[in-house]
């Protein structure tokens, strides 16, 4: 089986070429190769198949074998897997996702895809709502990326103990689903900070959606203007509302790519 490692912004993923087929148990394998001692190492696996409503379709799950709808970062890479191996010669493609469609501009240098523009559609947000955890009381902004996530403006984003309070508000009670959690800081009008604890994942070096979803609640509150740079621990992402729609712009890049021998994968042990 080939398989491909490519990241955004240090979000990386296992990538593997379907349009011809996929193993079974593709949850079992997610959470084997996605393991960093005995695995592959990334944050989740993501599928390329043929397109349903689109020139591609990209399937995703998360590290813990979790169905994923969508991904910024990883559909970035997408756009870059597809154009760099010929799969395709469109510098604008629609990728179907388990979120709907997604519009692609792939900035192609040297012959192969740079940055990737991503339409990530309109963000749903409801009203804030007050919770406690590990007896900390925060504000969070619920928004819709075409994915669940609770933002929460605080002063000092490095500061926050993400990976105790992270499992503790994905999981709770109060939100109703397992959610996406990020906790962010408008340094100016156009320059965004935030740190990202992805449901099935864990802290991440950065989230696509996440940063949309920061961008979509500080608009809504009056912290930012209409374009933005969303500072993350892996980089910094470009985005914009253009109309009600939420636009990202930011890096793909090839990591490795490799071969596991047949036999190799089995009861999701690598």
């Amino acid at each position: 089986m080939r398989f491909t490692k490519m990241e955004g912004l240090g979000n990386d993923y296992i990538y593997l070429n379907g349009l011809g087929g996929l193993p079974e148990n593709l949850p079992a394998l997610a959470r084997s190769l996605s393991d960093r001692h005995f695995g592959v190492g990334a944050d989740g696996l993501i599928c390329i198949k043929s397109g349903r409503r689109g020139d591609f379709t990209m399937e995703m799950y998360n590290a813990d074998g979790s169905r994923g709808a969508m991904c910024g970062n990883g559909i970035r890479c997408v756009g870059k897997y597809v154009y760099d191996k010929g799969l395709t010669r469109k510098t604008c493609l629609t990728i179907d996702t388990d979120a709907g469609p997604r519009e692609l501009e792939l900035q192609v240098r040297g012959g192969a895809v740079a940055e990737v523009t991503v339409d990530m559609g309109e963000a749903g947000l409801l009203p804030p709502m007050e919770l406690e955890a590990a007896g900390e009381r925060v504000i969070m902004c619920p928004v819709w990326m075409g994915n669940p996530h609770g933002v929460i403006f605080c002063e000092a984003p490095e500061q926050v103990d993400l990976e105790r309070l992270g499992p503790l508000l994905e999981d709770h009670p109060a939100v109703g689903e397992r959610i996406n959690v990020e906790f962010a800081t408008c340094l100016d009008r156009e320059n965004l900070t935030l740190r990202v604890w992805e449901r099935g994942s864990g802290i991440t070096l950065a989230c696509g959606t996440g940063a949309c979803a920061c961008f979509a609640a500080a608009l809504a509150q009056g912290r930012c203007d209409a374009r933005v740079l969303a500072r993350l621990p892996g980089g910094v992402l470009r985005l914009e509302r253009r109309g009600a729609r939420v636009y990202m712009t930011g890096p793909a890049r090839l990591v490795f790519e490799g071969e596991i021998p047949d036999g190799a994968v089995w009861n999701g042990t690598v």
